[in-house]
C-alpha cells in the first residue's frame, strides 16, 4: 500500500474557474514555476467572487486575507496550457473558510496540481475578524 497522494479529479469540484497561462509562467525548466500555482489559485478564488457580486477588492468593507496556503504537484503545465481551476470548500466558519482547488491541464480529467487558501474574513478599516456576510456564506455554502 502506498501512501503517495491520490490526484483529485474534476469530479471533486463544485464550481469551476477558466485561467490561461502566459508565455512567462515557463521557467527555466519548460514548465510552469511553482509560484505560478498559487497566482492562479488566488485568481481563480478571486474571480469566482468578484464574478457572482460578492466582492469589491477596493470598496467592500468585508474581506478574505490568506492566512494559511498549501500547494501539492502531480503534473506539469506550461504555456501555452489553458488551465480550469476546480474549487470546493472543505470547512466553512463563522469568519473562516478553506477553499480547495485542483488546476486541471486542458481537458484532462485528473489534477496537476491541488492546493488550498484558508482565508479570515476581515472588517476594512481595522483588519479584525469579521462574519462572513450573508450572501458570501450562502454561495459559499453552495460549494461544499
Amino acid at each position: 500500500m502506498s501512501d503517495r497522494p491520490v490526484a483529485p479529479t474534476r469530479a471533486d469540484f463544485k464550481d469551476f474557474y477558466p485561467l490561461q497561462t502566459r508565455w512567462n509562467d515557463n521557467d527555466a525548466y519548460g514548465h510552469m514555476n511553482n509560484v505560478v500555482h498559487y497566482a492562479l489559485f488566488d485568481t481563480a478564488v478571486n474571480g469566482w467572487l468578484i464574478e457572482r457580486g460578492l466582492l469589491d477588492p477596493l470598496t467592500s468593507p468585508v474581506f478574505g486575507l490568506v492566512v494559511e496556503t498549501g500547494c501539492r504537484y502531480f503534473g506539469e503545465m506550461q504555456f501555452p496550457d489553458r488551465v480550469t481551476a476546480g474549487l470546493r470548500v472543505a470547512k466553512l466558519g463563522r469568519s473562516s473558510v478553506r477553499m480547495e482547488l485542483g488546476l486541471f491541464r486542458n481537458d484532462e480529467d485528473v489534477a496537476s496540481a491541488e492546493g488550498f487558501f484558508v482565508h479570515v474574513y476581515v472588517d476594512r478599516t481595522h483588519h479584525r475578524p469579521a462574519q462572513l456576510p450573508a450572501a458570501t456564506r450562502t454561495a459559499l455554502e453552495g460549494l461544499q
